[in-house]
């Protein structure tokens, strides 16, 4: 998706809030109206009830007022109504959408912008139901009322039309000013709120190794150059805020002073109360752009963060459904992918064409000495990270372009770092589904954890994660491998399974393979441990990014275990099936 196209994502969304936008523009033309009723009514108190001297016009009047003022407030809390309902639409609108964006955006390498990303949609949305918004629909109706000072004289209202283009130049500089320190700032925020999250994840490594204090004073130093930028751009809007409402007061005094000269010299033949009404209209006139350059922060943070949602979404373009899908089977083929970790825009691929070919309800052992590719190649099987070249196919069809809603429930993945979420044990075991309880059982009773959690203190519903209870390396493990398999899955990835298994977490996991192949489940197992290694069918062994062999387990330990002159001769020969045409098989180097 290009990046016009996703712009047309938060355009659509705020376009879908322009009746809302329209009302909340049509109160403020009536507030901005209702608005010159202290002016009219001081005008017909000094004209009228002061020269005819009836108390009955004064209370009518007087009446009439408070009428309109409840009138006023009643328009000012339903815009305010209307505002609300605009936000609240924007967000149903995108929502969804953004949070998608946000939660893919790590896996595109786009982690600042993803981290972000809600805050920013928080900030848009904010914006819209804020005063500042309602300030800036009040400016149309400030350029009116300066109409109705040129009515009243051409003179005031040149000085008022002035006083405006005063206002609007105060604007500006205060946007020239506060732009680059608050820019900064928010980069600095950004760069301190991922620091400190790196931070208190880590808190372990952090406490036992005595890095507090470092990691302190860097955290300071981040807070003292975000603090320096944030005053500078407080300081300089604060000034500009200050000569704003200065400029106002100034104004509106002025105008009544002027009025009074054009009356006594002569120049102005009105009522002496139009010199008032002109002076009030004046001070009302002015006083949205007062409070929009007040408020002028808010408008740049608006901004820069609408920018960085439509940034956002054209970086992450929408996941389209297509069709539905048969469930699968579980073959699993990789056509000579090549990959690189996402973010990554240069540098050595991790993987370089790899291929194999593993029949539905097979189980394959992914081998090989460290930094060889194999958790990376995890993550395409999953369907989590794209391919440069070749595709990951699973019974035919492209795993990363799958739509995961529809794949998830048939794939089980376990990746090296488990992380479980803040819940209950049965929700992270659930996928944070619906729970069946039946799956429940099943998936704990296969893993060997069904008696562990009955013996936690509330069961299956004992929270983890945050103030619930902590588990152990061990136990978090298994809890990940029953999320994995929790609702027989067709595919299930396993990387490093048993890295902080006991013996008996070793057995169950045994189980757990033994279960998934006799239910014709294909399974996916990187690892290192021989007992794993002999329930295989076959076996892949990357070497550098590469595939050095693949094909029958024993014959691919036969040619690692053989004489080196021998090994060459005894390669596996992969499997024909899916191979380019005039490409070899693979081979052992």
């Amino acid at each position: 998706m290009n990046p016009e196209a996703s712009v047309s994502e938060v355009q659509t969304a705020l376009s879908g809030q322009k009746p809302a936008f329209v009302r909340a523009a049509l109160f403020s033309a009536v507030i901005g109206v209702l608005m010159l009723s202290p002016s009219l009514y001081m005008f017909q108190v000094y004209d009228r009830v002061v020269n005819s001297r009836s108390m009955m016009t004064l209370g009518m009047l007087t009446l009439l007022l408070v009428l309109v003022y409840i009138v006023l407030e009643v328009l000012q809390w339903a815009r305010q109504g209307v505002l609300r309902q605009a936000a609240e639409g924007f967000d149903l609108t995108l929502g969804k959408r953004i949070y998608d964006a946000v939660f893919r955006a790590n896996l595109h390498g786009a982690r600042n912008l993803g981290m972000r990303g809600l805050h920013d949609f928080t900030t848009v949305r904010e914006f819209i139901s804020s005063p500042v918004m309602a300030g800036l629909l009040d400016i149309p109706m400030a350029l009116l009322l300066i109409g109705v000072i040129f009515w009243i004289d051409t003179l005031l209202g040149c000085f008022g039309l002035v006083s405006a283009a005063i206002q609007g130049a105060i604007t500006f500089f205060n946007k020239r000013s506060s732009a680059s320190p608050l820019a900064k700032a928010n980069a600095l925020s950004n760069q301190a709120q991922s620091f400190i999250e790196a931070s208190l994840k880590n808190g372990e490594v952090v406490q036992a190794m005595g890095m507090t204090g470092g990691l302190r004073q860097r955290w300071l130093k981040q807070q003292k150059d975000l603090l320096l930028h944030q005053a500078q751009a407080s300081d300089r809007a604060g000034v500009f805020g200050s000569l704003s409402k200065y400029v106002q007061q100034v104004s509106s005094s002025l105008m009544l002073g002027l009025g009074a000269g054009l009356l006594i010299t002569g120049h102005f033949t009105g009522s002496a109360g139009l010199i008032l009404v002109a002076s009030i209209v004046a001070g009302r006139a002015l006083a949205p752009l007062t409070q929009v350059i007040i408020g002028w922060q808010n408008v740049v943070g608006a901004r820069e963060s609408l920018t960085r949602l439509k940034e956002l979404l054209s970086k992450i373009p929408d996941s389209e459904s297509g069709l539905s899908l048969p469930a699968p089977t579980g073959r699993l083929v990789a056509e000579y992918v090549t990959a690189r970790a996402p973010g990554a825009q240069s540098g050595k691929p991790v993987l370089q064409n790899v291929f194999f070919d593993v029949p539905a309800g097979k189980m394959l052992a992914i081998i090989g000495p460290s930094a060889s590719g194999k958790s990376s190649l995890a993550h395409l099987l999953v369907g989590v990270w794209p391919c440069l070249a070749g595709k990951v196919r699973l019974d035919g069809v492209d795993v990363y372009t799958w739509d995961k809603r529809e794949l998830g429930p048939y794939i089980g993945f376990l990746p090296q770092d488990v992380s479980l979420f803040e819940g209950t044990v049965a929700q992270n075991i659930a996928r944070f589904g619906k729970p069946d309880t039946d799956r429940l059982k099943t998936a704990a009773t296969i893993t060997g954890l069904h008696e562990h959690i009955l013996a936690l203190p509330k069961g299956y519903n004992t929270r983890i994660g945050g103030d619930g209870v902590k588990l152990s390396g061990g136990m978090r493990q298994r809890v990940g491998l029953a999320r994995a398999i929790y609702g027989s899955p067709r595919l299930v990835v396993l990387d490093e399974p048993n890295a902080n298994l006991d013996e008996a977490g070793e057995t169950a996991l045994a189980n757990t393979l033994q279960v998934l192949r006799s239910a014709g489940a294909t399974v996916v197992v990187v690892t290192h441990r021989k007992n794993l290694l002999a329930m295989a069918d076959m076996a892949l062994l990357l070497v550098d990014g590469q595939a050095r062999a693949f094909g029958p387990r024993n014959e691919v330990l036969a040619a690692l275990q053989g004489p080196a002159p021998q090994r060459q001769a005894a390669a596996p020969r992969a499997p024909v099936i899916g191979m380019r045409p005039g490409v070899k098989p693979l081979a052992l180097a």
